[in-house]
């Protein structure tokens, strides 16, 4: 580091003088480790102007940062620092006038010029230097290139900017909260489905966006991961419910993702609205009801000749029985007695047969609410078959049932499953209208978890064309049929996690085949 004159030396003299020194001593150690220090911050550009804005001290960050050694440098005036627009301007003059009027200046992303020409952003503190008795020496110059600096940082904010443009238009909302709940961020998908403005937001606990009990028993939700590490919700995602603005509730699927850096925790929420998704789903479902129902009723249109006649045999010995017991009333004698109790036990027996059957028609037709229950096999089949077989012993049709004594219960809504059997038989009973000696087989057999129910005809079979769409909507191989019956009993039994085919009889005509779990969470036949 050079001086440029005697008297620029007198006045650093009168800056490093020690207590204890002589007046105009000078300590050389000092001063040569003060000029060491300076020239050794290479990271800095430090140098020094007299008060006309000669360059008088100049140290090796100087040197390195803008290109002149001192030797080039020191005597001439600042402006050959600065951008010939800046000179032109007279802002050299000015920055030196700013630092005397307030004693020190700081500047950030300003032009400088290098010996070679090129232009740097530079970060700079000027400092209007006096001595003790208040006399001017000049004007201190720290001076830092910050170009890369402020590239990387532009860099880094359009980054930020783009995050955030994608962060803005996502579907779903995001917020981000610290280790205590604070809500950090809160995108605008999230103003969107709460229904808060940022502002309103931001700093807040996020319990305010949960309905009562999640509200009150969110942070100590926080307390307990933090303390034992057990995930519930972390990692996971699950269905939660959420409180808009209007105090309104709403279901969401929630998914949480945690990330820790510089010493801090905080988490970040994925949260999609499942309002319209769940009210369609109900839509579905009613639908589905309805179509159910429908499909219900239109096999009873169906059976109606059939089972007119299967009621009317109970009902005309009814009618029989009854009348013999007026004669006998009329003529009665204590001979008669046991044969009229005989006559009128009988009459009861088949009102009783003809009220089930009604019952049992009645609850079949009834359109109600989906409820999975524990049923006996046995019991499903029997019930089931009073409808589906109606008719087929007239018909000539011989029916086998087989499964073994301990095939057990299964876990269904029974009015479904019997709408798949009852579907299936019928379906089996009406395939061999043209068909002798016709014979249908029901059989139950467990397999694993699950159970297999397979009913079979001896009919003419059914075309490999028309198979593989067999279980589509509108696809029928009855004349009169709208093609609705199969389909809606694949969609039953999918909807109990199980599934249907159809295949060759080997012996001729079509074996129809689902198979259900015992249990409702197990999943699907591979």
């Amino acid at each position: 580091m050079s001086r440029a004159s005697h008297s620029d030396e007198k006045d650093l003299r009168k800056g490093f003088e020690t207590p204890g020194s002589k007046p105009g001593g000078f300590d050389e150690r000092l001063a040569r480790e003060l000029e060491l220090l300076i020239d050794n911050a290479i990271d800095y550009a430090i140098f020094m102007l007299d008060e006309a804005g000669r360059i008088t001290l100049w140290n090796k960050g100087a040197e390195r940062i803008f290109g002149w050694s001192e030797e080039e440098i020191v005597g001439q005036p600042q402006e050959i620092l600065f951008a010939s627009s800046e000179v032109r301007d007279g802002i050299p003059k000015q920055k030196l006038g700013d630092a005397r009027e307030k004693g020190k200046v700081h500047y950030r992303s300003r032009w400088r010029v290098r010996k070679d020409g090129s232009e740097f952003l530079a970060e700079i503190t000027i400092a209007h230097i006096k001595d003790e008795a208040g006399e001017a020496m000049g004007f201190g110059h720290i001076v830092r290139d910050i170009t890369a600096e402020e590239a990387n940082k532009a860099a880094i904010e359009a980054r930020e900017m783009h995050l955030q443009s994608i962060l803005e238009t996502v579907p779903d909302a995001m917020i981000v909260i610290d280790q205590r709940g604070i809500i950090q961020s809160f995108n605008g998908s999230a103003v969107r489905m709460f229904g808060y403005a940022m502002h309103e937001t931001v700093g807040q606990n996020v319990a305010m966006l949960m309905p009562p009990p999640d509200s009150v028993d969110h942070d100590q939700y926080i307390r307990r991961y933090m303390e034992t590490g057990e995930r519930r919700i972390i990692g996971i995602g699950r269905r939660v419910i959420g409180r808009r603005k209007d105090g309104t509730s709403f279901p969401l699927e929630l998914s949480i993702g945690e990330a820790i850096g510089g010493g801090k925790r905080v988490f970040t929420g994925f949260i999609r609205d499942l309002s319209e998704r769940e009210a369609a789903e109900e839509k579905l479902r009613q639908l589905q009801a309805d179509l159910l129902h429908f499909s219900r009723v239109s096999a009873m249109g169906a059976l109606a000749s059939t089972l007119a006649h299967e009621l009317n045999q109970p009902l005309t010995s009814v009618t029989s029985y009854v009348q013999t017991s007026a004669a006998l009333l009329d003529d009665f004698r204590d001979d008669t007695k046991d044969i009229l109790r005989e006559a009128l036990t009988a009459a009861g027996e088949q009102a009783l047969t003809a009220g089930r059957l009604v019952r049992r028609l009645r609850t079949f037709l009834a359109r109600g609410e989906v409820e999975k229950t524990v049923e006996p096999i046995p019991k499903l089949i029997e019930d089931a078959s009073v409808l589906g077989l109606a008719g087929a012993r007239e018909k000539g049709i011989s029916v086998r049932f087989g499964w073994n004594a301990d095939v057990g219960s299964i876990i269904v809504d029974r009015i479904q499953i019997q709408q798949v059997l009852v579907n299936l038989m019928r379906n089996a009973v009406e395939a061999m209208a043209d068909t002798s000696n016709g014979e249908i087989g029901i059989t139950v057999s467990p397999r694993n978890n699950r159970v297999v129910f397979s009913i079979s005809d001896n009919g003419p079979g059914i075309d490999a064309v028309i198979r593989k769409k067999l279980f589509s909507a509108f696809v029928s191989t009855k004349q009169s049929g709208m093609g609705l019956g199969l389909s809606i009993c694949r969609t039953i039994i999918e909807a109990h996690g199980g599934r249907i085919w159809a295949r060759d009889n080997p012996t001729g005509g079509t074996v129809f085949g689902f198979s259900i779990p015992r249990r409702p969470q197990e999943g699907i036949d591979d």
